[in-house]
C-alpha cells in the first residue's frame, strides 16, 4: 500500500528492490514538482528569482527531457520523443530551458503525460492538474 502525504506525494518505499526504490523516489520527486507548479499560470511558470534565468516552466521541460533521455534512449534504445526529436541539440544545447517561455501551462504539463515507450512519463500524468 502506498502512503500519500498531505500534498499528494507518494512516499517512496522503505524496503524494496532497486527498481521499486528508484521508481518510488522518481514518483515522489515528480509529485513534489507538480505540487509546486499546481495552479500556476503562464506568468507563474515564467517567473525568475534573483539573477537566475531558471523558471519552473523550464524545469518542467528539462525534467521531461531528462526522463525521456534516460528512460527512452539510454535504457530502451528508442529515439527521442516529441518534441525533443525536433531539436538541433548541437546548435542549442539549452533549448528546453529557454523554449519553455513560449509554451502554455497546458503544453508544459502535457509533456509529463506524453505517450511514449516508457511508463515513467505516463506514470505522473495524474499529478499535473491545473
Amino acid at each position: 500500500m502506498t502512503t500519500v502525504d498531505d500534498h499528494g506525494r507518494p512516499e517512496p518505499p522503505v524496503a524494496a528492490d532497486e527498481t521499486a526504490t528508484l521508481l518510488g523516489f522518481l514518483d515522489y520527486q515528480r509529485a513534489t514538482l507538480a505540487w509546486k507548479c499546481r495552479g500556476l499560470d503562464r506568468a507563474g511558470l515564467q517567473a525568475k528569482v534573483g539573477a537566475s534565468s531558471m523558471t519552473l516552466g523550464g524545469l518542467l521541460k528539462h525534467l521531461a527531457y531528462v526522463e525521456d533521455y534516460w528512460f527512452s534512449q539510454r535504457l530502451h534504445g528508442h529515439e527521442r520523443q516529441h518534441p525533443f526529436d525536433l531539436v538541433d541539440w548541437k546548435a542549442d544545447p539549452d533549448w528546453e530551458w529557454h523554449s519553455a517561455a513560449e509554451d502554455t501551462p497546458e503544453q508544459l504539463f502535457a509533456l509529463c503525460s506524453a505517450p511514449g515507450p516508457t511508463a515513467s512519463r505516463r506514470a505522473c500524468a495524474g499529478s499535473w492538474s491545473t
